[in-house]
């Protein structure tokens, strides 16, 4: 039966999001599907981190119009996500409610569940707040190095923070609401620390390996292949051309994950 109620509340879910243009279609079918796993075999404490992060990512992507005008050409998608995006973020969050339904009284299932939405939700609230910070971000592999708002790689002070509190946000959820007792400011510091790692990593990554291209009409580094927003088509300037940003925010969300369970 959980199942079923799971399956009807990712589809609703999923089809307010398309219908607010949150998700593209492939996108609702994938939310639907990784609802289905995430509300069904979890149950509520698990919808209500997953939907956290969501509404927060879904609310900050539209906020600061003004201070992200511009700043569309850099990134590989838009606002409104795909399945490609989709299964990046919310992936390996997926993976771990699976498990949860193969080892019912672990509690490690939930910790690498909840760290994993908290390194994805750090990464958003970092991109989507960092673009609010005063001075130019720097780039990760080499702070003394300015760059342009919305360059893989970047971090900045703001963002930084921003990324701290966005997976806090996920940490203080996941201790209140565990499915299991005694969680506490252990585990707490746990997946906040552990978020914020997943989001570092995921700037490392775009400084060094992430498919990142050119626009010679623009003059300009982006994400976007093969056509630029202005149209023009884009080359390959440095990264492995597989390593596109949903993988990245993968890789995110599987090393928060990761060191959640080893240190827990």
């Amino acid at each position: 039966m959980q199942i079923f109620l799971g399956f009807i509340l990712a589809v609703a879910v999923a089809l307010l999001a398309y219908r607010a243009h949150s998700l593209s279609r492939s996108g609702a079918l994938a939310a639907a599907f990784t609802g289905t796993i995430i509300f069904g075999i979890g149950g509520w404490p698990w919808a209500v981190l997953l939907l956290t992060f969501f509404i927060t990512s879904s609310a900050l992507s539209r906020a600061f119009k003004r201070q992200k005008a511009g700043l569309n050409e850099k990134f590989s998608k838009g606002s409104q996500r795909d399945a490609g995006q989709v299964f990046g973020n919310g992936g390996v969050a997926t993976l771990f409610a699976a498990l949860h339904g193969l080892y019912p009284g672990a509690l490690w299932p939930w910790l690498g569940f909840a760290a994993a939405l908290a390194a994805v939700n750090a990464d958003t609230w970092a991109t989507e707040l960092g673009v609010l910070n005063p001075g130019a971000p720097r780039l990760l592999t080499k702070l003394g190095r300015s760059v342009e708002k919305g360059t893989s790689g970047g971090v900045s002070p703001w963002g930084t923070g921003a990324a701290f509190l966005g997976a806090a946000l996920i940490a203080t959820l996941a201790v209140w609401l565990a499915p299991v007792e005694g969680l506490g400011w252990a585990q707490w510091v746990l997946i906040s620390l552990a978020g914020l790692a997943g989001s570092l990593f995921d700037s490392l990554l775009g400084a060094t390996v992430q498919a990142i291209y050119y626009c010679p009409s623009c003059q300009k580094e982006t994400e976007r292949h093969p056509l630029h927003t202005c149209g023009t088509e884009t080359r390959q300037v440095r990264g492995w051309k597989w390593l596109d940003n949903d993988w990245v925010n993968f890789a995110c969300g599987l090393l928060g994950a990761v060191i959640a369970v080893v240190f827990s």
